[in-house]
Order: C-alpha cells, then structure tokens, then sequence
C-alpha cells in the first residue's frame, strides 16, 4: 500500500474517503450572518464529552474571572502531549513522551486545563485529592488498599491581568470541586472554567474576552468519536480557517473594531514582544480509538495544527502553548493514526472559535459579540 492508499483507510477498517467527512448538519462553521448582525454562526451542539469515557466539570470563581476545567477519563487511558509554545506553564508531561513511556505504562485519569498561571496548577493537586478519595471509596472494603497514584498532568494561562485582584487564582479546593461538578452531556462555553479569565489578541495592546470551547464529531457510521476542549488566551488574533477571515483579536485605538495584528506587524507596529507568559491556548483532544503512547502523541502533535491555522501569530517564545491528547480505548479495532489526528485537528478548530463567539464581556473588556454589535 503506497502513502496515498494509506491516508484514504482507517487501518485495517478501510474507511472510504466519503465516511470521514462531516454531515452537513454537523458542519460547524457556515460563516452566516445572524439577523442584522454579521457574527459568526458556529455548532452549539457536540462536546468532548461524547467521546465514550470522558467527564467535564468546571471551576468559575465569583471573585475574580479565573477557574479550572477538569477532563476526567478512564483509569486506563492513554495520553500525548506536544508543547509549542516556547514558554509553558505545565504539570507532569514530561512522563507522557513515548521516549519515557515506550511500553503504555504511564495512564492518566484526568487533565486539569486551568487559570491563574503557574499558581492555578495547584488545582491539579485538589484532583489529585478526588481521585484519591475515590479510589479509597472504591476500595473501603479493604484494609490497606494497594499503593495508587492518579496521574493528573495540566497546563496554565496566564490569566493575572483579567479583573482587579490577580492574587486570586485557582487553589486545590478550586480543582476538587471542578472534580465534583464533571459529568457528560452538554459541556458549559464560554467565560467558565479555564477560559473565565481569558483574552485574545494581547500582542495589540487592546484585548477582547476569550473564553472556553469544546467540539466534538462523529466520525461517519465507524463508531469512532473524536473531541476537543480549549481556553483561548492567545497572543494573537483568531480566524475561521474555513474562510480565512478575521474573527477577533486585538482592537483599533477607538476599541471598536479589529485590527488584524499581523498587517500591523508587517507595517513595523509592535515589533517587540509583550511580557513572556501572559498569553497561552491550552487544548486537549480526545478519541475513542484505542492508541499507544507514541500514537496519541502524534495525534497531539497533528491536532496542534489548529493553533497555526486558528490563531495568528502563535507558538511565539513567550506563548504557552500546549495541546494533551487522550485515548479512551473503547473503540478496539485499528485505526490510521494520521487520520485521527487530521480529524482532531479540524474539531480543535470548532472549538477555538466556539470559545471566542461565545464569551461575555466583563467590565472593560469587551467580547466579540459585543464588538460586533457596536456596544463598545
């Protein structure tokens, strides 16, 4: 079987070209107007959530925009990771690169996408505790349980400058009781959880709310799911990849339209790079297809290409960009992992705008919508 041969099956499933692509009715991205307004109409329907395994709980604290989202999975699931931005904040993912797992060994139960900078990844710790308590649950039976410790990774946005008091960030409690809230089903959007605090379009100077998204398809009638979560916090501007068209990012001097970053650029604007760390998308994908360490990696790495496609700039040095990849397992026949990861990658687009169109303003600091429709 030559490359091309390859890429047109889902391994030894033979998937014909037509059953990978989208039903019109799930199509996410129409680029309709809204009745007198021009606002992007995207999907509301189809989260991660749908991929068998998968749980979303979020943490929004009321005090400050900033929170946590926790993407629990199955005991056994298998993770990847790719790190392109040059300035991460991260937990635990070193242990997820195939190189130090070359034999499955290492399996997650959860990922915590999360605010407030390094210090929101102590979050991690309070799923940690869920996990933990849980297990105990599970076992209450006995009298000393076999040793067990959860594997929780995570990743940051730098979220400090969202609101009046950047001393508070996401705590232990904040990612306990995230563990709390996560269930399946509809996925709450928007300015909750991770994406609470988040912003686009900083290397401008002149913000507009981000949020979070999630998406998910399935994948013709082959039973294979395919889902992605993110929280845009990008230094840059957001298109729709379907159209090339700017979406949002960084405002004019009066605030009330957009000004695509890069012309400004290119015109000598803004040459210096903005303080390091204070933008990030964090994304994790997820499948139902059963995959090693080293696949589910790939399927990471390919699904980072939505960044590059949704977001631009990104993956600069000071960007904290990182995008976790999970396997439930459930669907057990062999698939082609260049096509899973080609699929995450157009299903992390669906989510990077859904996290824009459906933010909220907050005080001074308007969203997308509330540009569009002249309330600024």
């Amino acid at each position: 079987m030559n490359r091309r041969e390859a890429l047109q099956s889902l391994g030894s499933m033979a998937i014909a070209p037509a059953a990978m692509t989208f039903d019109p009715a799930l199509r996410s991205l129409t680029g309709a107007t809204a009745a007198d307004q021009n606002i992007l109409t995207v999907r509301s329907e189809g989260w991660i959530t749908d991929v068998d395994g998968i749980e979303v709980g979020h943490f929004t604290d009321d005090r400050r925009p900033t929170g946590c989202t926790v993407i629990l999975c199955k005991e056994e699931s298998v993770c990847g990771v790719v790190v392109p931005g040059g300035n991460p904040g991260t937990r635990l993912t070193d242990m997820l690169q195939p190189i130090r797992n070359p034999d499955n060994w290492v399996k997650v139960e959860a990922v915590v996408l999360t605010g407030g900078s390094d210090y929101g990844l102590a979050s991690a710790q309070g799923v940690e505790k869920f996990l933990r308590d849980r297990y105990f649950e599970k076992h209450k039976s006995e009298s000393m349980p076999e040793a067990h410790v959860p594997i929780v990774p995570a990743a940051v946005i730098f979220d400090l400058l969202t609101g009046h008091d950047w001393r508070i960030v996401p705590t232990e409690e904040s990612g306990y009781k995230a563990c709390q809230a996560a269930k399946g089903g509809k996925v709450a959007e928007g300015c909750v959880g991770a994406g609470a605090g988040a912003q686009i379009g900083y290397w401008g100077g002149r913000t507009t709310k981000s949020g979070l998204g999630t998406s998910s398809m399935k994948v013709g009638d082959t039973g294979i799911v395919v889902g992605a979560i993110c929280a845009v916090n990008a230094v840059g501007d957001v298109y729709n990849p379907k159209t090339g068209k700017l979406v949002a990012g960084a405002r004019s001097a009066d605030g009330k339209s957009f000004s695509p970053m890069i012309d400004r650029l290119r015109a000598g604007e803004k040459v210096l790079l903005p303080p390091p760390g204070t933008h990030t998308t964090i994304s994790c994908v997820a499948t139902n297809a059963a995959l090693d360490s080293a696949s589910i990696t790939k399927v990471a790495q390919m699904a980072s290409g939505a960044h590059a496609r949704a977001i631009n700039p990104c993956w600069s040095p000071g960007d904290g960009d990182t995008v976790f990849a999970i396997s439930t397992g459930t669907f057990k026949t062999p698939v082609e992992v260049g096509a899973i990861g080609a699929l995450a990658a157009d299903v992390l687009e669906e989510a990077i705008l859904r996290a824009v169109v459906n933010a909220t303003g907050v005080a001074g600091l308007p969203s997308y919508r509330d540009v569009m429709s002249g309330r600024v």
